[in-house]
Order: structure tokens, then C-alpha cells, then sequence
């Protein structure tokens, strides 16, 4: 890979998914877009994924594995005071160069898996919606479910801003968000039924297993002390009810598992922050099969970064085709728009 162009990407997330989130990988990122020895170890991640999460998520992955080096210092997810005075890149290089071959172990192998579970906060209205206009029970087939914890939104309680709590109020899972613009439906008390659920991923993160479950853990950033209490609540209230999950090729295998779904429910096809790592003519057969899917039965898409970062539902009502930009949403579920007003047509 070209270094100059990875330190675009650098500067990028620096600006574009840093700022106002998280100080340190914000400072670390500008750094690294300036360090040649540093864009040199980044350039061994695997294609298509993407870079700073996941040489940030290595770093972090060995960290919390072996939390003895002074770097630890400055990672509020491992030390309750954390380092804001000294500057943390020399210590963050040395890291790197110190345990360069697990690192680059780590970015050849890994997949940037990030189960953001407050998602789940802004999906909750929209299944709501799609429940209210059709009044039939829901079937989900998530791509690039990872673990899985989206698939159980229905599992969890949610807040927008008020009193009022909504969803599964005995859950382990309290999840809140902000609506920025817009007012989701009024009536978010009726929990829709759901008949079928599955997620398909082409690796599969066992929360079971010891090093899938901190893979995952090491994808949350330091400061996000409330994404990593949502995860270790979720991951409790994914033993108590495990949705089903197959590793494979969600685009090839979406047609094989659509015939699963039973008759007289409504399909929903969703996925969040996973079409921006698909390739060009992949996204394009995923969207044609996504049409023939619709032509034959009513579905609903739900979906972010296809062609921007914007939230997406396509409905398909016999047969036909409705599009709605939902809004704008925070990658991390803390705030969305919502831009839904105009009828399902029935």
C-alpha cells in the first residue's frame, strides 16, 4: 500500500471519527500520519478493512492482554487516572515496535468487528415503524452480524432523552440515545414479535470464546467507558438468549436463507457500518438481489454506508419499491436523526 495514502486515512479519522470523541486516538492518528515507520506496520492490514481501527484495536487487543507497559498509562479503559499531561505517541510507538510481530499478526488476520450495540437505539424505532404499518410479526437477516448483539434489539430497553424507557424494561441492557433531529413515532411501547432471526458474517466473534470476546472489547476506545459498559451487559443478555449464526458470505448466501424465512412474516434485511468494506460490484449484486428478494415478497432494507453514511429503508410492498433516508446517525449510536413521515404504502 501506498503510505502517502495511508496517512490520508490517518488524517481522515483523525478529523472525521476522532474529534469530539476520543482525544487520545485523535492525537495518536495525526501522529502516525506522520511517522513513515508507523505507516509502514499499518500497510499489513488486510484489504478492504479498515486501518486505524484496526492497528488502534491491535494495540489496545495486547493491552489489555498483558497491561505492563508504560503505555497502559494513558488508556482510561485500563488505568482509572489516566496520563493527560505527556505526550502519548513516543510511548505508543515503542509499543509497536517492541511487539511488531503480534501486531502484525494481529492486522493480517483480524476483522474490524465492531458489535456497536447502542445502535441497537436508533433500529428499535425503525423495526417499530415497520411493525405498526404492516402488523405483521418480524424476520431478521442481519449481514455482518459479528457477534450477533444487534440481532437481540428487541431484547433490550432504550431512552431517548426523557423519562420514558421503551423495549424490554426487565433487560440487563439500557441503552440511551439522543434524537438530534426529528421525533420518532409516538407509540414505541409495543415491542414487535419477531419470528426468525439470523446473523451472517464472514467471520463469526464467539462471545464464548476468551479471545474473541476481548477482540471485541479491544474495538471499543478507551475513553468510551459507556460502549464498554453496553458490551459487557450485552454480551450477559446474549448468553441468555443467543441468536443463530452462520460464517459465510452473507451477499451469496442471503437468497439460500430468505427461503427459511417463514411466509407470513415481513423480511428484514438490515446492516450497519458493513457495505463500506464490501467492494463496488458487490454492493451492486447485493442491492439487485435485494430487488428480486422485494419483487417476490414484501421486505424491508435497512442500511448505512452503501453510498454514504446516511441511515437507509427501502420498503418493498407488492412489489413495489420505496426509498427513505432516515438520517444521519453517530457511528456509536449516541445520537440519530429521523426523517420518517411520509406512509408504507399498503
Amino acid at each position: 500500500m501506498n503510505v502517502n495514502w495511508i496517512a490520508e486515512k490517518f488524517k481522515n479519522f483523525a478529523v472525521l471519527e476522532c474529534e469530539g470523541s476520543s482525544k487520545l486516538y485523535k492525537n495518536l492518528a495525526l501522529k502516525i500520519a506522520e511517522d513513515e515507520e508507523m505507516l509502514k506496520l499499518s500497510s499489513n492490514s488486510k484489504k478492504g478493512q479498515p486501518i486505524p481501527n484496526l492497528l488502534f484495536g491491535a494495540v489496545h487487543y495486547l493491552l489489555l492482554k498483558k497491561s505492563d507497559h508504560q503505555l497502559c498509562e494513558f488508556y482510561p479503559s485500563i488505568v482509572p487516572n489516566p496520563n493527560m499531561d505527556k505526550n502519548p505517541f513516543p510511548y505508543f510507538k515503542d509499543f509497536c515496535l517492541t511487539n511488531r510481530e503480534e501486531i502484525l499478526l494481529i492486522v493480517k488476520n483480524k476483522l474490524v468487528q465492531t458489535n456497536e450495540v447502542r445502535r441497537c437505539a436508533y433500529l428499535y424505532p425503525i423495526f417499530c415503524y415497520i411493525y405498526q404499518k404492516t402488523e405483521k410479526p418480524l424476520s431478521l437477516i442481519e449481514i455482518g452480524s459479528s457477534a450477533g448483539l444487534q440481532l437481540l434489539w428487541d431484547k433490550y430497553s432504550y431512552s431517548y432523552g426523557d423519562n420514558e424507557i421503551y423495549g424490554n424494561k426487565e433487560s440487563l441492557v439500557h441503552l440511551t440515545s439522543e434524537v438530534r433531529n426529528g421525533n420518532i413515532p409516538s407509540d414505541l411501547s409495543n415491542i414487535p414479535p419477531v419470528d426468525y432471526r439470523l446473523g451472517i458474517d464472514l467471520h463469526i466473534s464467539d462471545l464464548t470464546n476468551e479471545e474473541d470476546y476481548l477482540w471485541l472489547k479491544a474495538l471499543i476506545w478507551p475513553e468510551h467507558k459507556d460502549r464498554l459498559d453496553n458490551f459487557e451487559q450485552s454480551v450477559m443478555q446474549f448468553k441468555m438468549n443467543p441468536p443463530q449464526l452462520r460464517e459465510g458470505d452473507g451477499v451469496d448466501m442471503l437468497n439460500e436463507y430468505v427461503e427459511k424465512v417463514p411466509k407470513d412474516s415481513v423480511l428484514c434485511i438490515f446492516h450497519t457500518h458493513v457495505a463500506n468494506q464490501m467492494p463496488e460490484d458487490i454492493k451492486n449484486e447485493f442491492l439487485q438481489k435485494v430487488d428480486m428478494i422485494g419483487s417476490r415478497r414484501d421486505t424491508f432494507h435497512v442500511y448505512n454506508n452503501i453510498d454514504d453514511r446516511k441511515l437507509h429503508l427501502d420498503s418493498y410492498i407488492n412489489g413495489s419499491k420505496q426509498h427513505r433516508v432516515i438520517g444521519d446517525t453517530d457511528g456509536h449510536g449516541r445520537w440519530f436523526d429521523w426523517n420518517l413521515q411520509s406512509e408504507i404504502p399498503s
